[in-house]
C-alpha cells in the first residue's frame, strides 16, 4: 500500500456538477483499500451495490447522504445535474438502498411537514381535539401525540399528499465509512469543498498502510456507541436511561477510554443538574478512578490509604493525563461531596491526590479544596504555598473595548503594543516545531484533511516525538530559531495548524517578537506548552509591548493581561502569571476603570 505523495490531488473540481460524487467515490475507494478488513460482509455488499448503480442514482444517493436525517420528500430531491429524480430513485429502491413510502410516527411527520401542511393533513384530528386553527406547531404536537401514537404511511396521514416520502436505509453504513476515513464524526463531506474552494489548505503528510484511526472493528463500534450516547444526551434523554446503556471502557485503547471518561463527566454534570447526586458521584468515580472501582466511604479509604503511604497498589495509577477527563471527574466528585456535606469522605480521596496531582490545573483546585475540607472538619489545614505576586497597573480610560483601549493608551512608536492573546507565543511554537508536529507517525495522520495530528492531546503525544521537539528547540540555543521560524512562516503560509493562526500574525510582528523575546524565555514557554498542550495553549496575556530601545539589562518586551471593570483572573491566567514570575519574565496585570461621562454623572 503506497503512501500519498505530497501535493497529490484529493478533491474533485467544482467545475464538475457532480463533484460531490467524485469525492464520495474517493472516500469509498480509500476506505475499501485501507480499512477493508474493518468492514463486514454486509458493508462490503453495500459499497458494491453503490458502485454498481447508474451514475445519476449514485449522485442522488450522495446528495441524500450529505443532507440531514434519513427521510426525504421526493419534491425536495430536485437537482439539475441529476435530472429526473424518480428515474434516479428507482434503482436505489430496487437495490434496497432506499425504502419507498416508509411508515412515519407523528414526530417524524412533524419534521417532514410545514405547519400549513400539517393543518391540512391533520384537519380532522385537530378539529376532534378542539384546537384553535392558529395553534402553533409545538402545541399542536403536544396535543395530538397522546391521540396519534401509531405509525402510518404519508398517504395515510395525508390523503392527497402532493409527493412521496422515501427513507435512506444505509445512512448508518455511510456514517461508519465517514468515521473510518476522517477518524471522527466532526468532519464531514464539506471538507472536500472547502479545500477545493481554497478556504482550507492542509499540510501534505505521507500516509502509509499503518496510518489509520482504528485498528479493530471493535474500536469503531465503541466510538459509535459513545457518539450515540452523546447524541441522546444532547436530545435530553434522562441520565438514568443513558447510564444503563453506557458500555465498559476499552482498557486496551487509551484514546477510546479517554472518550469514555469524558462522556461520564458530561453525564455526571447533567445528573447534577437533574438533582441526582448519587448518580453523578457514581459517574465521576467511574471516570476519575477507573483503576480502582471505588465505591463508598470505607471502601475508598481501604483502597486509597492514608496520605502518608507511598502510592503503590490500586492507587498507583491515579496520575493520568489531565485532559482525558479523569482529573475533571475527580475534582467534580470532590466538590459535589463537599456540597453534600461529605467532608470526611472527600478529604480521604483528596489528600493522596495532593502528593501527585495530574496537572497544574488539578493541583490548583486541590490547593483550594483541601483547606476548606480541613476547616469544616476542625482540622489544621495544610500550609498553603505562597502564590507568586505579579505586577499590577491601574488605568482609568474612556469606555470601549477594553483590550483595544489599553493597547491604544500604551502604544508608542518606540514601544509598540500589539493585541496577541493566545496567538503569538503559540504561533512561534507552532512555526518552530512544525516538523515535529507534522511528523508522519502511525496514528497521527490518516486522511488528507488534518488540521493537526490526531493524537495531539493524547498522553504519549510529546514522548513519541521527544527527539524531534528537542531538535526544534535546540535552534533556540544555537541562534538559528529566527531563520527557521521565518522560513516556515513563508513556506507554510495559510496551511491549517493547531497553533498558528495566520490572520492574527504578520511578518512584521514576528520580526519584532524575535528581536525582543530572549530565546531562553521562548524555550521556557515552549517547554511549558509541551507539558500540557491543551491546557497551556490558553490563558496567555492579551497584549505584548515591545521595547527594542530598552537600556541594557532591562527586558525588551512586556506581557500585559487586561482586566476590565468587574473582570477577574481566570485560573489558567493565574498559572501563566505564576510561571512568568518564576522565570523572571516581565508580565503585568492592568486593571481598567472607565471614565465617567457627563451623561453618567447626570451633567446637563
Amino acid at each position: 500500500m503506497n503512501s500519498i505523495p505530497a501535493g497529490a490531488p484529493v478533491t474533485a473540481s467544482l467545475d464538475d456538477p457532480r463533484y460531490y460524487l467524485a469525492n464520495f467515490r474517493f472516500v469509498l475507494d480509500w476506505v475499501v483499500e485501507r480499512h477493508g478488513d474493518l468492514l463486514d460482509a454486509a458493508e462490503h455488499a453495500v459499497v458494491a451495490r453503490i458502485l454498481a448503480l447508474p451514475e445519476a442514482s449514485q449522485a442522488l444517493l450522495v446528495r441524500m447522504v450529505m443532507r440531514k436525517g434519513e427521510h426525504f420528500r421526493t419534491a425536495r430531491l430536485d437537482y439539475p445535474e441529476i435530472g429526473d429524480a424518480d428515474a434516479a430513485l428507482a434503482p436505489l429502491v430496487e437495490t434496497g438502498l432506499v425504502e419507498d413510502d416508509p411508515a412515519l410516527d407523528l414526530e417524524m411527520l412533524f419534521q417532514q411537514l410545514r405547519l400549513p401542511e400539517l393543518r391540512r393533513a391533520l384537519a380532522s384530528e385537530i378539529a376532534a381535539a378542539g384546537l384553535p386553527a392558529a395553534t402553533g406547531k409545538g402545541a399542536l404536537y403536544d396535543a395530538l401525540a397522546p391521540r396519534l401514537d401509531a405509525p402510518r404511511r404519508l398517504a395515510d396521514w395525508w390523503h392527497g399528499a402532493p409527493d412521496r416520502l422515501v427513507r435512506l436505509t444505509v445512512m448508518a453504513t455511510c456514517e461508519r465509512l465517514r468515521l473510518m476515513f476522517f477518524g471522527n464524526l466532526r468532519q464531514d463531506w464539506s471538507a472536500f469543498v472547502l479545500a477545493e474552494l481554497g478556504l482550507q489548505h492542509h499540510e501534505r503528510v505521507a500516509i502509509t498502510a499503518d496510518s489509520r484511526a482504528f485498528g479493530r472493528r471493535e474500536e469503531l463500534d465503541a466510538y459509535l456507541a459513545l457518539h450515540r450516547l452523546r447524541e441522546r444526551l444532547a436530545a435530553g434523554e434522562p441520565v438514568v436511561d443513558l447510564m444503563e446503556a453506557l458500555p465498559e471502557p476499552m482498557a486496551d485503547n487509551a484514546w477510546l477510554a479517554s472518550r469514555h471518561r469524558r462522556l461520564c463527566v458530561a453525564l455526571g454534570r447533567q445528573a447534577e443538574r437533574e438533582g441526582q447526586g448519587e448518580t453523578a458521584l457514581a459517574l465521576y468515580r467511574r471516570a476519575g478512578w477507573p483503576q480502582t472501582g471505588l465505591e463508598t466511604g470505607a471502601e475508598k479509604e481501604t483502597l486509597i490509604g492514608p496520605a502518608s503511604e507511598p502510592k503503590t497498589g490500586p492507587s498507583a495509577g491515579l496520575k493520568e493525563k489531565a485532559h482525558d477527563g479523569s482529573a475533571e471527574a475527580r475534582i467534580r466528585h470532590l466538590r459535589l461531596q463537599e456540597r453534600r456535606g461529605e467532608h470526611a469522605a472527600a478529604l480521604v480521596l483528596a489528600e493522596p491526590l495532593t502528593a501527585s496531582p495530574a496537572s497544574e490545573e488539578e493541583a490548583q483546585a486541590l490547593e483550594r479544596l483541601v483547606p476548606r475540607l480541613c476547616r469544616r472538619l476542625g482540622l489544621a489545614p495544610p500550609t498553603p504555598r505562597p502564590e507568586p505576586d505579579h505586577e499590577r497597573w491601574s488605568l482609568t480610560l474612556p469606555p470601549g473595548p477594553v483590550e483595544a483601549a489599553v493597547r491604544d493608551h500604551l502604544h508608542a512608536e518606540a514601544a509598540p503594543v500589539h493585541y496577541v492573546e493566545n496567538a503569538l507565543l503559540t504561533g512561534l511554537f507552532g512555526l518552530l516545531c512544525w516538523e515535529a508536529l507534522f511528523a508522519p507517525l502511525p496514528g497521527a495522520f490518516f486522511h488528507p484533511f488534518h488540521r493537526g495530528p490526531a493524537d495531539l492531546y493524547r498522553e504519549d503525544f510529546v514522548s513519541r516525538r521527544r527527539e524531534r521537539f528537542d531538535a526544534c528547540l535546540a535552534r533556540l540555543d544555537d541562534g538559528t530559531h529566527r531563520q527557521a521560524i521565518l522560513a516556515t512562516w513563508r513556506a507554510k503560509q495559510g496551511l491549517a495548524s493547531p497553533f498558528v493562526h495566520w490572520g492574527a500574525l504578520d511578518e512584521a510582528l514576528l520580526e519584532q517578537a524575535l528581536a525582543c523575546l530572549p530565546p531562553a524565555h521562548l524555550r521556557a514557554c515552549f517547554e511549558r506548552l509541551l507539558g500540557d498542550l491543551k491546557a497551556n495553549r490558553a490563558g496567555l496575556p492579551d497584549l505584548i509591548q515591545f521595547r527594542p530601545e530598552a537600556p541594557a539589562g532591562e527586558p525588551r518586551y512586556r506581557l500585559i493581561e487586561v482586566k476590565g471593570p468587574g473582570d477577574r483572573l481566570q485560573d489558567n491566567q493565574r498559572r501563566w502569571l505564576a510561571f512568568f514570575r518564576a522565570q523572571g519574565m516581565p508580565a503585568v496585570v492592568c486593571h481598567v476603570a472607565w471614565q465617567q461621562t457627563p451623561e453618567a454623572l447626570g451633567d446637563g
